[in-house]
């Protein structure tokens, strides 16, 4: 699962891809300063780390596409398009909110874009991008359904269910894994058996891992699965290895007795942190100048 270089894309679609990694990044980092200082209520997951998934499916994805998300839903909402002004008032539970202060951090939806909406049950979001993509099926109007859910919510039955109604009529969908590394507070080595990728093969669907730390990685990796369901050949099953370098929830510090995890696991998957991998790539192939960056980087915290 190597960096993958793109000299032969434009530098317009690099440097936007860039720019959507890091305006979620910003997003977050603000979000999780104002948890932690009490300013926002109830729970947020941060997707500081995964962005690279969500963006590098989203960038193929139009308005009339559909995507679900989890708990963990922020930079899904905002790589597919959503507005980040919206997202903050909905969060902190304004009615000026893109759902008027009631949906709140995990369950923020834009119907206008194709975002079905985040949902804080586990491996909900897969049943319902199935029902949506068997209803752009029935509609004949060729969109998509991407179902991004974490490697806990593999675990529930309804991904057995989905991936063989899927597959038996060939909807056009797609389950992303985001395999962070951890169910909550479990590494996901003592509560998941085997690879999640496998769960597939029984069914005869497309799958495919990916490094999901490598923007044009998951890039390539979302052009062939969407085309695979644009051309009526059925579901993927896609696990991108990622890893989420924030807590579980933020302010997790204050309840648990013990961490789960070493600080050096952190300092390790922060050294591969994929903006800065992906920042370090557009300079060497010169399709960004630090000058670029920097810019892009003052126009979103402006």
């Amino acid at each position: 699962m190597n960096s993958v270089q793109d000299t032969n894309l434009s530098d317009e679609l690099m440097q936007g891809m860039y720019s959507e990694m890091l305006r979620i990044r910003r997003v977050e980092e603000q979000i999780g300063a104002d948890a932690q200082a009490g300013k926002i209520p109830g729970a947020v997951h941060l997707y500081i780390g995964q962005e690279a998934v969500g963006v590098g499916f989203c960038n193929h994805l139009s308005d009339d596409d559909w995507i679900a998300s989890t708990h963990r839903g922020h930079g899904h909402f905002l790589a597919k398009g959503g507005d980040s002004n919206l997202l903050m008032a909905e969060i902190y539970g304004r009615k000026g909110g893109m759902c008027k202060g009631h949906g709140g951090s995990m369950h923020v939806a834009d119907f206008s874009k194709g975002i079905i909406g985040a949902n804080g049950i586990v491996g909900a979001g897969i049943s319902i991008t199935t029902g949506a993509a068997w209803a752009a099926q029935l509609d004949g109007n060729g969109a998509v359904g991407v179902a991004f859910f974490g490697d806990g919510a593999a675990n529930q039955g309804v991904l057995a269910e989905a991936l063989n109604v899927a597959m038996l009529w060939k909807l056009p969908v797609i389950f992303v894994c985001e395999n962070n590394g951890f169910s909550e507070f479990s590494p996901s080595s003592t509560v998941t058996a085997g690879n999640i990728v496998d769960r597939a093969k029984p069914y005869g669907a497309n799958h495919e891992v990916v490094d999901g730390n490598d923007v044009m990685a998951v890039w390539h990796c979302a052009a062939r699965a969407i085309e695979h369901a644009r051309n009526g050949e059925g579901p993927s099953l896609i696990e991108a290895r990622t890893y989420r370098t924030r807590g579980h929830v933020e302010a997790e510090a204050t309840f648990l007795g013990s961490t789960y995890r070493t600080e050096e696991e952190v300092e390790m998957w922060k050294a591969r942190d994929p903006i800065t991998a992906f920042a370090s790539q557009l300079l060497e192939s010169g399709q960004a100048t630090q000058e670029v960056l920097d810019k892009i980087d003052a126009d979103i915290v402006a």
